[in-house]
């Protein structure tokens, strides 16, 4: 068995672990990374640039030196490398909790009660770290559509990006990328410097799987005409180079308006509405992004595998040199 097929088979499994298995609440493999970051961040932490890519340099380098290490140590045994292959890609995807978060939230709001936007409220803070108090039932309903479209790239398709490119080292380092991002890589006072080169390489690392992500989001979507106009118009407008594709690219292939006014723990930013021509955000839309975003990831599995395998037959079809040296 080649090396692709272990990444298909191998991916295919861990999808379909995360589609019946979920995140486990207690010993997550992420969670367990997040620690130690944490602690590597209480070892290394100056309000210094330099201090921030040495913390990224150990956590992400780590990660990918045990993706490496464990792939070299199975890559004899066939099934022991597709079943390390599904261990990775389950612990790193989060298609399956993304679903559940933003149809729990939808559940709440269509009971149109002030119980169910407060129960919203509560659970929001699982997709996104917005301010909930801020927002009524609709800006609820926004705030999920729009993280669901960027969690897609960030928690499903950009880790099959790099798991096709570089297999479990991929998967495991792009994971860690990510999450370092999250934990260090906003703009509070404690991490603007600290966190400058997690949130650089995040930015790198995302480009790849965010723009397949809206290029998905476009096939798959009820409008992609809509799609690809959105991406095009509005993108770029966006405050994030990775963030900016995808929620345009969702907003335009279900005919809505995203962007605006937001709030974060007090601060308020206002963006750019993307798709200005769409309608507002309704309850209703959360269930279709999720079903889009579903969609999408399982494409972007097939894609992956995809490009892994032609990748490879393309190598394997040039010719090797005959070596330094030789003559005719």
């Amino acid at each position: 068995m080649g090396a692709d097929r272990e990444f298909a088979y191998g991916a295919a499994a861990g999808l379909l672990g995360d589609l019946l298995l979920g995140d486990p609440r207690r010993g997550h493999p992420v969670a367990a990374f997040g620690r130690a970051a944490a602690a590597v961040e209480r070892v290394l932490w100056q309000d210094d640039r330099g201090r921030g890519v040495l913390h990224t340099a150990v956590c992400v380098g780590g990660a990918v030196a045990l993706g490496s290490l464990a792939a070299r140590l199975v890559r004899s045994s066939p099934a022991a490398s597709v079943a390390l292959t599904g261990a990775a890609t389950w612990a790193v995807v989060g298609g399956t909790s993304l679903a559940r978060e933003a149809r729990a939230i939808g559940r709440a709001l269509e009971s149109g009660t002030a119980e169910g936007i407060e129960a919203a409220r509560a659970r929001l803070p699982h997709l996104c770290g917005r301010d909930p108090h801020a927002l009524d039932a609709e800006g609820i309903a926004r705030a999920v559509v729009e993280s669901v479209a960027e969690n897609t790239s960030d928690a499903v398709v950009g880790a099959l990006v790099w798991g096709a490119v570089a297999g479990v080292p991929g998967l495991l380092g792009f994971r860690a990328v990510n999450t370092l991002d999250a934990m260090v890589g906003h703009k509070s006072p404690r991490h603007l410097r600290y966190g400058w080169a997690s949130a650089r390489l995040d930015d790198v690392a995302g480009w790849p799987g965010a723009r397949l992500t809206a290029v998905l989001a476009a096939v798959a979507g009820p409008d992609p005409r809509g799609a690809v106009l959105a991406w095009r118009a509005d993108a770029a407008k966006h405050p994030s180079p990775n963030a900016g594709p995808v929620e345009a690219s969702f907003a335009g292939a279900l005919g809505v308006r995203l962007g605006g006014s937001l709030s974060y723990a007090g601060r308020v930013e206002h963006r750019p509405v993307l798709n200005g021509g769409g309608r507002a955000v309704t309850v209703a839309d959360i269930d279709r992004a999720v079903r889009l975003s579903e969609r999408v990831g399982r494409l972007a599995l097939g894609v992956g595998v995809a490009a892994r395998i032609g990748v490879r037959a393309v190598a394997r079809a040039v010719p090797k040199g005959r070596g330094k040296g030789c003559t005719s």
